[in-house]
């Protein structure tokens, strides 16, 4: 991510499941007329959007999610106070579905419904 990213966006990053990888890959970078990279980190396989100037996101491949209800996930920035804002997550109404963990080297997240159901990440570029 880019540093624009955590400094000045609210959403900073986003989660497209896919049902076929190397098909996602082939049709977001048509449509979007950019890069979509694969990318292995540990035993996890995915692609990126490029992002040099703004904000990105990546393709994930999913089958039970794909072309549901649940195949977006958004990334808001909580950055520099992940811990904080998944303790507010738990008094304002809402669930922690995933505490606080790494995602390689572009930081950590956590993964909550806010109180009205919805499934969001929240990012850090701290280590946890």
């Amino acid at each position: 991510m880019s540093d624009m990213n955590s400094a000045k966006n609210r959403a900073v990053w986003f989660d497209i499941a896919v049902s076929d990888l190397e098909k996602g890959k082939a049709f977001y970078e048509g449509v979007l007329g950019c890069e979509v990279k694969m990318e292995n980190y540990g035993d996890v396989t995915f692609c990126t959007i490029e992002h040099k100037d703004g904000n990105g996101g990546c393709l994930i491949e999913d089958k039970a999610l794909a072309g549901g209800s649940g195949g977006v996930l958004l990334y808001l920035n909580a950055d520099g106070r992940i811990h904080d804002a998944v303790t507010k997550v738990r008094e304002l109404g809402g669930v922690v579905l995933e505490d606080p963990h790494q995602i390689g080297p572009h930081g950590c997240r956590a993964i909550v419904k806010d109180c009205c159901g919805n499934k969001l990440a929240l990012h850090s570029t701290e280590t946890v």
